[in-house]
């Protein structure tokens, strides 16, 4: 019996799941600009004038590159090594939500959404990451690396100010309810406290949209305020990651120390210890 990785599976698998050959990257290219095509037709089908014009092709447009897709990813599933880890991974199930919604569209029919499920096909749109590796950038993929590692030391500092936030905007809300309430209780859009305070997260965020605004002359001085502390809160969480992330990051010219205990970097050059647990480093992050 043929193992997994070899003949004809280890020929597709090289051609489907790798981008360093160029059959290998004739697939993804191949495969990239259908996923666009098929996004655009997902689109174009919420367009009631195109729906209505052009609705047999989009259909049909749809119907063939489900197919295709249902076939890519059984083949997928048929030639890698380990197909439940496959199965699994992140691309896996990106692969499987791209031709579901098709399948389970009746049920939206019979829920009287016919669209609800089909629309989901646009989550399509996630396979083009993998033009990463068909552009061979997965160099891209340490600077995400510290990025992520920067969120994650700065999740307590963040979660700090959120919560400052939150309790900000529930006094501002309650002040502007008292300032703004009036006896017919309907002029201004401050007519409880739920309302004042949606209105204080979207005029603190700087966003405005303008539906709940104040009358009073009081209350236009209160928010002027808060736009403009709104603009300084909006630096805070940038401020506390950048600073983070340039700890993370190791400088021009050096390799990040990792310590394989905790995960810790931004070690010195010559550390022989990890600057949070104490573990000794090796030198596997040293170039």
């Amino acid at each position: 019996m043929e193992k997994r990785g070899t003949g004809w599976r280890g020929t597709l698998y090289r051609i489907i799941f790798k981008a360093d050959t160029p059959a290998g990257k004739l697939f993804d290219v191949l495969l990239i600009v259908s996923i666009l095509i098929s996004v655009t037709a997902v689109m174009l089908q919420s367009v009631e004038s195109y729906d209505k014009r052009y609705r047999d092709l989009l259909i049909a447009i749809e119907v063939i590159f489900t197919a295709i897709y249902t076939v890519e990813y059984v083949l997928r599933v048929l030639c890698h090594p380990k197909p439940w880890r496959y199965v699994t991974s992140f691309f896996g199930i990106v692969d499987l939500l791209g031709v579901l919604p098709t399948y389970i569209s009746p049920i939206g029919a019979l829920a009287g959404k016919p669209r609800m499920l089909q629309s989901l096909q646009a989550i399509r749109i996630l396979r083009v990451l993998r033009i990463f590796l068909v552009l061979q950038m997965t160099r891209y993929v340490d600077e995400a690396t510290y990025l992520a590692r920067a969120l994650r030391s700065s999740a307590r500092k963040i979660a700090v100010f959120l919560l400052t936030v939150f309790t900000l905007v529930v006094i501002l809300g309650s002040v502007m309810y008292i300032i703004e309430w009036d006896e017919n209780n309907s002029q201004n859009g401050f007519r409880n406290i739920p309302e004042s305070i949606y209105w204080a997260i979207v005029t603190l965020t700087t966003v405005g949209y303008g539906d709940i605004s104040p009358q009073t002359a009081l209350g236009r001085a209160c928010a002027s305020l808060i736009m403009i502390l709104g603009y300084s809160i909006i630096a805070v969480p940038t401020g506390i990651v950048t600073v983070q992330f340039s700890r993370e990051k190791p400088e021009k010219g050096k390799a990040a120390r990792t310590c394989a205990a905790c995960g810790a970097t931004a070690h010195a050059e010559d550390a022989n210890f990890c600057r949070k647990c104490g573990a000794e480093l090796n030198s596997e992050g040293d170039e």
